[in-house]
């Protein structure tokens, strides 16, 4: 990593003109005038994403927990984030890992309960962090109160009306009310025997079956979201992500699929009728009519939608204040390709003067040093630093996933240790998303690196992350740790991180460069295998040291 007086160093050395001739300037016009209206936080903010289980045992049962997190706030603090996100604690059976919730408006005794959230605000705040917590208001747990309610409750009952139970085909209603797949395999519909004993109707999950689907048509549905909204608002939490964002609404009469659809974890099309449908908005504007009585409070939502039109619909002011564009996340470390993620993210979200947002894993996607890896881990790791320069140097929201700032990478686990859904509901074909979940190294030299007193933790934890412990990390000014701290330091601080818009360079083949159109920010990337020249410029952080004062390959740099 170069930065402080060696970056000084570096960039003297760099001659001018040392870069090809098209970068020698901007290919945009000259930059809007500095709005005097004031931004709410949330428009520029870095969100930290904490997969509780995955974070911090305080309990000793080799799960993470809240505790856990308030007792890591003070490296949360240092590392420099805004706001966290907090995967799933409201109380649940744990089927999918906590997306599948029995009550909305408590904690799971798993993850401290709910006076371990209260702490965890209270403590947060202290520290100018503020916290975001997921809502999944799509299906609930097949054990919440209604879902029990309906299995015990005849057909056409206002207790199964809370879901989508309907008859089955066939002569003897032996077959699925239609042909729609279930997003972790097998269909997405299972049927109930009737409290008489025989065999009854069938209710619709999308995901797994212990987590059925509710009726959005049904004006109980919103009346109970708005209290659990409410509910935590009220005990200081910041905001909502909105899990599976464009469901929730279904078509009418629930037609097939066509034959020829691709479905799947991560498969996303427009043309799929179970998300997307147009009485999505209805909700969402509904929803924002809640969080618009609490000024500062902010909505995410997961929205898998490719057409930028349609997206675009997501954010409109009256519905989420921010909408996850996947597309960096999906990109390889390609020039042409990250440039075109970041146009299309852009782009998504002009038209309705939206504020993009930037992410490159969760805990749905493979960690990044494996992605660009591609079975070269320190490649991989080049790369993903790289990428973390330019996700920070583009205006908008920040998503970090925990760990990511660490560098580390997709653990290939035993099939004894996977318990995502996906790997039982698929017949052991897909290996699902343990793999970027497994538990942080903290401390020390042997699993499970201060993440737990417990022997075993819950996904097991590989010996040779020694190497990548947070305490190792800290104590040595290289590491990708130390380079997110000042990456996300130099952001912060720096005024050449100012403004909304961005003015594209032209640049070597295999290069992008790119400059905040009213800071003057440069960040440029290299994804060649050689050096490259860099634009004129003092250097203010790389990547990677710099080669004879030119950029190294798989590396980027912010230049002033």
């Amino acid at each position: 990593m170069v930065h402080n007086d060696s970056v000084t160093d570096a960039a003297r050395e760099i001659e001018s003109g040392s870069a090809a001739d098209e970068t020698t300037g901007p290919e945009s016009s000259d930059a809007p005038a500095v709005s005097a209206v004031e931004t709410p936080w949330w428009k520029s903010a870095i969100f930290y994403q904490i997969y509780p289980r995955s974070f911090a045992d305080s309990s000793g049962d080799g799960v993470g927990d809240l505790p856990g997190v308030v007792e890591k706030l003070g490296y949360l603090e240092l590392l420099g984030v805004d706001a966290l996100w907090l995967s799933p604690v409201m109380r649940s059976p744990m089927a999918d890992h906590g997306y599948d919730v029995s009550d909305p408006r408590d904690i799971d005794p798993l993850f401290g309960g709910i006076e371990a959230m209260d702490t965890l605000i209270e403590e947060a705040h202290a520290r100018s962090i503020r916290v975001t917590m997921d809502l999944v208001p799509n299906h609930t747990s097949d054990q919440h109160r209604w879902f029990v309610e309906a299995l015990a409750a005849a057909p056409g009952s206002a207790a199964r009306d809370r879901y989508i139970f309907r008859d089955g085909r066939g002569a003897d209603g032996g077959e699925p009310p239609n042909n729609w797949p279930s997003i972790f395999g097998g269909p997405a519909w299972t049927r109930i025997t009737e409290p008489d004993g025989s065999p009854g109707q069938w209710y619709m999950h999308i995901f797994a079956p212990e987590q059925p689907d509710l009726n959005w048509e049904n004006e109980e549905i919103f009346a109970d979201l708005q209290e659990t909204l409410r509910f935590w608002l009220d005990r200081g939490v910041d905001g909502f992500r909105i899990d599976v964002a464009h469901g929730m609404a279904k078509p009418e009469g629930l037609p097939d699929m066509d034959d020829d659809q691709r479905t799947g974890l991560l498969i996303n099309d427009d043309d799929d009728p179970r998300f997307n449908n147009p009485g999505v908005h209805a909700i969402h504007r509904r929803i924002r009519s809640v969080l618009d009585e609490y000024p500062d409070a902010v909505t995410v939502g997961e929205i898998w939608v490719r057409d930028n039109a349609r997206f675009a619909e997501y954010v409109r002011p009256d519905e989420l204040h921010l909408g996850f564009n996947f597309r960096l996340a999906e990109t390889d470390f390609d020039a042409d390709s990250i440039r075109s993620a970041i146009e299309n993210s852009l782009a998504a979200v002009e038209s309705v003067g939206g504020n993009p947002t930037w992410t490159l894993s969760n805990h749905d996607i493979e960690r990044e040093v494996t992605r660009y890896g591609n079975g070269d881990q320190s490649r991989g790791l080049a790369r993903a630093r790289a990428m973390i320069l330019v996700e920070l140097a583009l205006p908008g929201t920040v998503f970090l996933y925990n760990g990511s700032e660490l560098g580390l990478p997709n653990v290939d686990l035993p099939d004894e240790a996977l318990q995502d859904p996906v790997w039982e509901r698929s017949g052991h074909t897909e290996r699902g998303r343990d793999g970027c979940r497994v538990p942080l190294p903290w401390e020390g030299t042997e699993p499970p690196f201060g993440f737990s007193t417990a022997a075993e933790t819950w996904l097991p934890m590989p010996a040779q992350w020694s190497e990548l412990t947070a305490e190792r990390q800290l104590e040595d000014v290289d590491s990708t740790l130390s380079l997110y701290r000042m990456a996300i330091e130099l952001r912060k601080t720096r005024p050449e991180f100012r403004g909304t818009d961005i003015q594209w360079y032209g640049a070597p083949a295999g290069c992008l460069a790119f400059r905040r159109a009213l800071g003057r920010l440069t960040c440029a990337v290299n994804t060649t295998d050689e050096p490259v020249g860099l634009p004129e410029g003092e250097v203010l952080l790389a990547s990677a040291p710099l080669i004879d004062g030119m950029l190294a390959a798989d590396a980027a740099a912010w230049l002033v």
